[in-house]
């Protein structure tokens, strides 16, 4: 039996190595105009802000689903999305729907995916990749598409897989955006009965979004992004395909299964944002992101970008560090470098996942064993518990029909009352040294030349 499991592994492994570097054509960069509604929004109102964004927090699943949704229509020229996860459930094919219609319209469309949670939807997506205003890559793939193959390719080229693109942004005619940590999926927004993942991102306008297009930008021309129609050579043609994107069409346009209703059309959807861009925050602020790694097989020992600037952040903090993040695991280097115990005057406290409320229980193992550390070294730690009080405000106030678990999914950081962080970035080892990881800050202490890296 030994023996033949071995065979069989090598059979595997020569199935699954590793993918050669995509080669990308010339025409990459997008071109906009500032003619667009939301363009003339951006100018409207940030007129007097002196090079500073407008920004509205999404602390809601209600608003995180509708804003998009509404971003979607409002949409004249392109929309560039990058997500980590994107389901194949009710919220995730309305919003591929929307796109398609955008698409149809003559909205051109750019689609990042992260390849790990990839296969439910990767054939929907590679047949919409044939819509000649729709071109979707998938990062860091494996070789194999699906079943028992695809986890060969993931143990057997662990090095590369286990670097994953954690961002996500969401950018409609380069001047407006929304960044954060929710993915798309019912459990995010609220659909999901049995789940909801609290969670927060911000919507933007200004300066900042142009982060996040640069963002976009160095991942979509990274040469670990593959089309999709490089990775699925077998998808329908002809008839079956056009009745698989006229289905995805028709179920957009009667929304059948959404528990709400979403904008349709140019109209309501500038409707929405109009009333949500007058209750915009404006201040000075930056998008940080991890650049695309140039080769996979280098070694992870270093901080990336984002943790660089968050570590600075918490060094020159004097009074208070908030933190939030769905997975904490801080090790000893980390929390040296927070000197939180060797600054009396600093307090430092933490709201995380108990061991109830994680969706996965490995990561809160790594939390438990620094739990005592932590404390040691001052950090005050908050565990949410599923009968908190908090939890059930947060589906009555946040979800559409959840009523069940709720986890939470949120990753800011306040520090000094004054500087926030909102993104992608958990607290953690894998954000650190190994995810790429998108983060938006923004402050009032701050000189408006001066950036969170500089400090």
């Amino acid at each position: 039996f030994l023996s033949g499991l071995l065979v069989l592994l090598v059979l595997l492994t020569g199935c699954a190595g590793s993918l050669p570097p995509a080669t990308h054509s010339g025409a990459e960069t997008a071109v906009l105009t500032d003619d667009s509604f939301l363009s003339s929004q951006s100018r409207q109102r940030l007129a007097d802000a002196n090079g500073q964004s407008g920004y509205y927090l999404l602390d809601s699943g209600q608003d995180a689903f509708l804003y998009r949704a509404a971003m979607i229509e409002a949409a004249e020229h392109r929309i560039d999305a990058q997500y980590y996860i994107w389901n194949r459930d009710d919220s995730g094919l309305h919003l591929a729907g929307r796109l398609l219609l955008a698409a149809d319209r003559g909205v051109k469309v750019r689609l990042l995916l992260d390849d790990f949670n990839a296969e439910g939807i990767g054939e929907l997506f590679a047949s919409l990749d044939t819509h000649p205003n729709i071109h979707i890559r998938i990062f860091n793939p494996a070789r194999n598409r699906s079943g028992w193959g695809r986890w060969v390719s993931f143990l057997m080229d662990f090095q590369r897989i286990n670097r994953r693109m954690h961002n996500k942004t969401f950018v409609v005619d380069g001047a407006a955006g929304i960044v954060g940590g929710r993915n798309i999926g019912d459990e995010y927004f609220g659909f999901d009965e049995s789940r909801y993942f609290r969670d927060r991102d911000v919507l933007a306008l200004g300066p900042v979004v142009e982060g996040m297009a640069d963002n976009f930008q160095a991942y979509w021309s990274s040469p670990w992004a593959y089309p999709a129609s490089d990775l699925y050579t077998s998808m329908p043609t002809g008839a079956e395909l056009a009745e698989t994107l006229e289905g995805l069409r028709q179920q957009a346009i009667a929304q059948p299964r959404l528990p709400t209703s979403a904008p349709t059309g140019a109209e309501q959807g500038r409707s929405e944002l109009t009333n949500v861009f007058s209750r915009m925050t404006i201040a000075q602020g930056e998008l940080v992101f991890d650049p695309p790694p140039e080769h996979m097989d280098a070694p992870s020992e270093t901080p990336k970008r984002s943790a660089l600037a968050l570590q600075r952040l918490a060094q020159t903090a004097t009074r208070e560090i908030l933190i939030e993040s769905a997975y904490l695991i801080l090790a000893r280097e980390q929390l040296q470098a927070l000197g939180a115990n060797e600054r009396p005057q600093l307090e430092v406290a933490a709201l995380t996942n108990s061991l109830a409320s994680n969706d996965l229980v490995t990561n809160h193992a790594g939390y438990a064993r620094w739990r005592p550390y932590m404390l040691e070294q001052g950090i005050d730690i908050y565990e949410l518990k599923p009968d908190a009080e908090a939890c059930q405000q947060w589906l009555s106030d946040d979800a559409f029909c959840a009523t069940g678990e709720v986890s939470l999914h949120s990753k800011s950081v306040v520090f000094d009352r004054s500087t926030l962080v909102v993104g992608s970035f958990n607290v953690n080892l894998r954000s650190i040294y190994l995810n790429g990881e998108t983060v938006s800050v923004s402050y009032t202490h701050l000189r408006a030349h001066e950036t969170v890296l500089d400090l």
